[in-house]
């Protein structure tokens, strides 16, 4: 019992900086009372002591603003940061080293009896105001933003941004995106003015060349790279990056139109 006390303290000082010591974290931490008063209404459940879990319940969602049934499962080291607004409903099971913030909401969108809430892997972080709902599975390491609303199961390692929550795109995918959307104002088309399912065919078509003249570009950035490493010889010149051409576009403007006020003054002469 005094192991799992000092993990459930411990765990207080590796993800919150602004705790100070031991009697400090015991005395006014409202996630770490919770989480007791949790594990004694938890056990009396189980014993089959139905109204005395449900009293410790209330008397502790009275003094710290969390609500926790005593029939939902929590696993270890367990941290509740700030934790007012907090509610986790009867079927929900928590993993291991999981935290969640204030706000949250591990609920279900049913009223059948059974599996109703949700269920999280180890490792799992819930960001502040998101709400987590029906009987799904959140795996071990995802992070749920603030203010999301998650209603699908989540894979592990993800981060679930929005609402509806949806997995947020790698940076590899967002530089690609980048990069496309580069080209398509180098060549004067706004391709993501409209959504690539667009009924006119012509931006379909617009937009599958952009596509197309990318993954070539990626393409001859391989060979040329593989070229290298064989030993082979390439010009020295090279094609700028996308990104210089668009932050030097402005600047080439305003080159073309000084030539072109020199060529009209020469003519003049």
């Amino acid at each position: 019992m005094f192991e799992r006390l000092r993990e459930e303290i411990n765990c207080v000082f590796e993800r919150d900086p602004a705790a100070r010591n031991v009697f400090e974290v015991v005395t006014t931490y409202p996630g770490f009372h919770a989480i007791l008063w949790h594990r004694l209404s938890h056990r009396l459940w189980n014993l089959g002591a139905r109204w005395p879990a449900r009293a410790i319940s209330t008397l502790s969602r009275w003094l710290t603003g969390i609500e926790i049934h005593p029939a939902a499962q929590l696993g270890r080291r367990f941290f509740i940061d700030h934790g007012m607004g907090v509610v986790i409903g009867e079927t929900a099971e928590i993993g291991d080293d999981c935290t969640l913030y204030h706000g949250v909401t591990l609920g279900g969108t049913s009223w059948e009896k059974g599996k109703r809430h949700p269920t999280l892997g180890n490792n799992v972080v819930v960001g502040a105001g998101a709400k987590v709902l029906g009987p799904i599975y959140i795996g071990s390491g995802a992070r749920i933003g603030s203010n999301s609303v998650v209603v699908k199961n989540v894979p592990e390692n993800a981060t679930i941004v929005g609402v509806p929550g949806h997995v947020a795109r790698p940076k590899e995918q967002r530089r690609e995106e980048a990069k496309r959307r580069a080209m398509a104002k180098r060549i004067g088309f706004d391709a993501y003015g409209a959504p690539q399912d667009t009924p006119d065919p012509i931006e379909r078509a617009i937009h599958g060349l952009i596509e197309h003249i990318q993954r070539l570009d990626d393409r001859i950035e391989q060979m040329a790279a593989e070229i290298q490493r064989l030993g082979g010889k390439l010009p020295e010149e090279q094609l700028p990056d996308l990104e210089a051409c668009e932050l030097s576009a402005s600047g080439n403007e305003e080159e073309s139109a000084q030539q072109v006020d020199k060529g009209k003054s020469a003519a003049a002469k």
